[in-house]
């Protein structure tokens, strides 16, 4: 009876240690109070930025979906376009001594995510052709 207790114990203790890991307040980052709300990450220059983004991927995506069948995924470089982008339109504006909002994280997503919605119509829009 010594070995069918034990064994008892030790199965409540490994219960209650997966039990800990789930209790556990969520961490919340300390710079959340500084997040704009999600109007203000919505800007002209985002969206100017995404449509052009999304229209040059767009064609590529379309010629190589009708070319090939194959469709790269560009979220990465959409990504890494939009933040080159605004990045230009700010150091521009600096140089010409007009004072713009700092570019932010969010307002980079904002684009992506717009781009990425843009050529994905141009994919559902070529595979309808190709067929």
């Amino acid at each position: 009876m010594g070995t069918n207790a034990t064994s008892n114990e030790e199965l409540k203790e490994i219960e209650n240690l997966g039990r800990e890991d789930i209790e556990e307040a969520p961490v919340v980052p300390d710079d959340v109070s500084r997040i704009a709300p999600w109007p203000k990450q919505i800007t002209i220059r985002g969206l100017v930025a995404s449509f052009l983004i999304g229209t040059i991927y767009s064609v590529i995506v379309m010629k190589l979906n009708l070319t090939t069948g194959l469709v790269p995924n560009l979220n990465v470089s959409a990504a890494l376009l939009g933040f080159v982008f605004i990045r230009a339109w700010t150091k521009i504006l600096a140089k010409a001594k007009i004072v713009s909002t700092p570019f932010t994280r969010q307002e980079n997503t904002v684009i992506q995510t717009c781009a990425v919605a843009c050529y994905s119509i141009a994919v559902g829009g070529g595979s309808v052709f190709s067929n």
